[in-house]
């Protein structure tokens, strides 16, 4: 049965949880691995695809929630990995249209330590490979993995689809979730909606941009699809100096976007690095459309949105059952 929220009414189906658990671990078989950044991008990020059939998390995952692999090997202080979890990329049936294989997009973490921050083992410089990333990005097809999930279960679309018209934010790998769900709504077992789904990607380059053409062809397909870019670091039109965050594009493509952010039907997803709902949310209020997305408390009502802070707005905005947040 589904949860109603609140006076929002916005019911969410019900998921499975924690199926597999890292004690007890499932194993998958890798069938997939491939670049899923549009043309040479310095953010290497590869589709990782997995099989999960004869798993507990085989049939028993909704798009919007996450599944976690345990890395192999001990850490600096000789203890087993913890568990890394990973948005699931594939619509309800899976990859293979019966629930069996899962992907998802891992970017490999590359970085320098910073001995101001570091605990007494790294009170020094040097590079460090992320663990479970690396290990990831590096497998083959055939090659086994452990397994844990499905996890989550706010991030989802609402048990009727059809009631509802979306707006989906993303940044980075925050495109995870949406690909499965474009994919559940435009050509899952009950589609194609019919409602409205416009989806906004932020990245620093074009050719940082993940599942590009597979987006790019979605669109051409369906007249009620929309697929925007929001490139940070490169002008994206003539006589442009800068680039464009994805709040920017709330502006640029006001024309567009007013009619169906200013819907009570429309649920709001924000999904990729934490902070940008802040950017997101300031926006919505200058244009006077944040009502029903996020709730003023703690006083902040009592300053112009203008002057907005993030530190004031993580206190003092409270997303509602239409605002889905997923940030990281």
């Amino acid at each position: 049965m589904p949860r109603e929220h609140d006076s929002n009414l916005v019911a969410l189906p019900e998921v499975a949880g924690k199926l597999i658990t890292p004690r007890a671990p499932a194993v998958a078989r890798v069938v997939g691995n491939e670049t899923c950044t549009y043309g040479k991008s310095n953010a290497w990020v590869r589709d990782i695809a997995v099989d999960v059939s004869g798993t507990k998390l085989a049939g028993n995952f909704r798009v919007g929630q996450s599944f976690g692999v345990i890395p192999p090997g001990t850490d600096e202080d000789g203890k087993p990995h913890k568990v890394r979890l990973y948005s699931i990329a594939s619509p309800d049936t899976g990859e293979d249209g019966q629930g069996n294989v899962v992907c998802t997009p891992v970017k490999r973490t590359i970085g320098e330590f910073d001995p101001l921050l570091a605990g007494k083992r790294r009170a020094h410089r040097g590079m460090f490979m992320g663990v479970c990333s690396n290990y990831l990005c590096g497998l083959e097809v055939g090659d086994e993995v452990r397994i844990t999930g499905p996890a989550g279960k706010r991030f989802l679309l609402p048990a009727d689809t059809e009631r509802h018209d979306y707006v989906f934010f993303a940044t980075g790998t925050g495109i995870a979730p949406y690909r499965g769900m474009v994919m559940q709504l435009l050509k899952g077992p009950n589609g194609p909606t019919r409602r409205d789904v416009w989806l906004i990607a932020g990245a620093p380059y074009t050719s940082d941009l993940l599942y590009h053409e597979f987006l790019l062809e979605f669109e051409r397909e369906f007249d009620n699809f929309h697929y925007l870019q929001a490139i940070s670091r490169e002008p994206q039109a003539p006589g442009q100096t800068r680039g464009t965050y994805v709040d920017g594009l709330i502006v640029s493509e006001l024309e567009r976007l007013q009619p169906v952010l200013a819907r009570p039907s429309t649920l709001l997803y924000l999904c990729g690095v934490a902070g940008m709902q802040f950017g997101i949310w300031r926006r919505l209020a200058l244009l006077g459309l944040l009502d029903g997305y996020a709730l003023p408390r703690r006083g902040i009502d009592e300053t112009a949105p203008a002057e907005w802070t993030s530190a004031q707005m993580r206190r003092g905005l409270k997303a509602t059952p239409r605002c889905m947040l997923e940030v990281y």
